[in-house]
């Protein structure tokens, strides 16, 4: 018997509509002490999932609210037990009131993610699942919510169950021939599984490759901003930003460390980091700032280069275009066309070279199209794309078992070794979908979700 937990799940901000969800066995009796329909129906005899309109009453008996109310029963709620929401008007205090009618009616305050945790614990989500649950509560780009909603909807659950239960169809084969030996179950015979551990194999390679594309969907791209000092890196920041970010003079070194900002640029969110400009310099505090700029180079997803298209290139935009030329993904910028242009754009050893004015935004258009094209994904972001790094690591286990499991079988080793290996793979697979997963882990997963999830 599960006791009855309650929470405001929609935020403690001024909004149109505040709900209190309840969830637990006395769920529907606790929540009638406190709620009497309009058409006197008890909540007891309300239809699953139909909206009923009442009036919510705090403890003292007082009307509080006219609401709708609505019954799930078990096993067929978000939690696979009966739940129990009140759909109120959005004022803080009525909703706060509401929640302590509930507590004193028998309800207790559910803790954070309980209700999530309570789904995964019925069988209602596996663990993949119920991470997405917070990834779609946190997607900041509609693709991350993409992905967030078709992890929710099983995708992941779908390419990994096929694959662990080949696994347990391997090790339940040997070990029912191994202790019925009297039965007649078909011979043991590890070469039969080569060809199935094989497949597996490179299907959780595939979707480990996935997982570059997957951390900038949840994290966004980190885009270092670089070039000599003067050339307009930090007003590129505040005018892709919208805001006045960062100090700008016409004092070389003004910026001195790196200064971080997240900005979307189409549907692709950039963690965008101006550096200090690279240059040689005696100052010991500026130099630091260089040496981190450097840094934030080799780190970065994404470069954007940025030069004075009002000046001659220098040495040190050479130096600076060098360093550049070793990253994946750049992006060069010729600012301050409004003062006239010295370079062109073939004067860049780049693909993508956009003549920009970040004080006017000239240019910045064509930026946001530039940066779509260098991070469209090579899968869709339907839930195939792995985001999570605790089951990108589980994965990565499972998948370097089970080369050892085939590097076993090349090597004429005996199934019991073979198989310590297939074990191993299940067990971290089994991490990523929570049929294995410790207890403290679990616990630290739910902890991440805010209370009324």
């Amino acid at each position: 018997m599960s006791h009855t937990i309650a929470a405001v799940s929609t935020g403690s901000q001024i909004s149109a509509i505040g709900i209190i969800r309840l969830s637990g066995d006395d769920c529907i009796a606790v929540s009638e002490r406190v709620f009497t329909s309009n058409n006197q129906t008890p909540l007891s005899q309300f239809p699953d999932r139909k909206l009923g309109l009442g009036t919510l009453h705090d403890k003292q008996g007082r009307v509080l609210d006219q609401c709708m109310a609505v019954v799930s029963r078990s096993p067929h709620s978000y939690t696979g037990e009966d739940t129990v929401e009140f759909h109120c008007h959005g004022s803080p205090a009525v909703l706060a009131a509401g929640l302590d009618a509930l507590y004193q009616a028998g309800a207790v305050p559910a803790k954070r993610g309980e209700f999530t945790k309570r789904a995964f614990l019925n069988g209602k989500l596996d663990l993949t699942q119920a991470e997405a649950v917070i990834d779609l509560i946190e997607a900041d780009t509609a693709d991350a919510a993409a992905n967030a909603a078709g992890q929710v909807g099983g995708v992941l659950q779908k390419k990994l169950s096929p694959i662990y239960d080949n696994l347990v169809n391997l090790c339940s084969h040997f070990h029912a021939v191994l202790d019925y030996p009297d039965e007649d179950i078909p011979d043991f015979g590890l070469e039969n599984y080569r060809a199935p551990l094989r497949a597996d194999a490179k299907a959780l390679y595939a979707l480990l490759k996935t997982y570059g594309q997957g951390r900038i969907l949840r994290q966004g791209a980190a885009a270092a901003i670089v070039g000599r000092p003067n050339v307009g890196k930090s007003s590129l920041l505040n005018a892709l930003a919208g805001y006045e970010r960062c100090i700008v003079t016409d004092i070389p070194g003004t910026t001195r460390d790196t200064v971080e900002e997240s900005v979307l640029l189409g549907s692709t969110r950039l963690r965008l980091i101006d550096t200090a400009g690279i240059r040689e310099t005696s100052d010991a505090v500026e130099a630091m700032g260089v040496g981190r700029s450097r840094q934030a180079v080799e780190n970065a997803d994404l470069v954007l280069f940025v030069c004075d298209g009002s000046q001659p290139l220098t040495p040190e935009d050479q130096a600076i275009m060098e360093l550049c030329l070793e990253h994946e993904r750049v992006v060069a910028l010729i600012n301050k066309t409004d003062l006239g242009s010295r370079v062109a754009p073939s004067d860049l050893p780049f693909m993508t070279v956009i003549p920009i004015c970040a004080k006017t935004g000239e240019g910045l258009d064509q930026l946001n199209g530039a940066v779509e094209l260098l991070f469209e994904g090579e899968a869709p972001c339907d839930g195939s794309v792995l985001t999570n790094a605790r089951q990108f690591d589980a994965i990565r286990r499972a998948y370097e078992a089970m080369l050892r499991a085939l590097r076993g079988l090349d090597l004429g080793l005996t199934p019991d070794a073979v198989l310590t290996d297939v074990e191993a793979a299940m067990e971290a697979m089994g991490e990523v979908t929570g049929a294995t997963v410790r207890e403290d882990i679990t616990a630290r997963i739910f902890e991440r979700f805010c209370v009324g999830k």
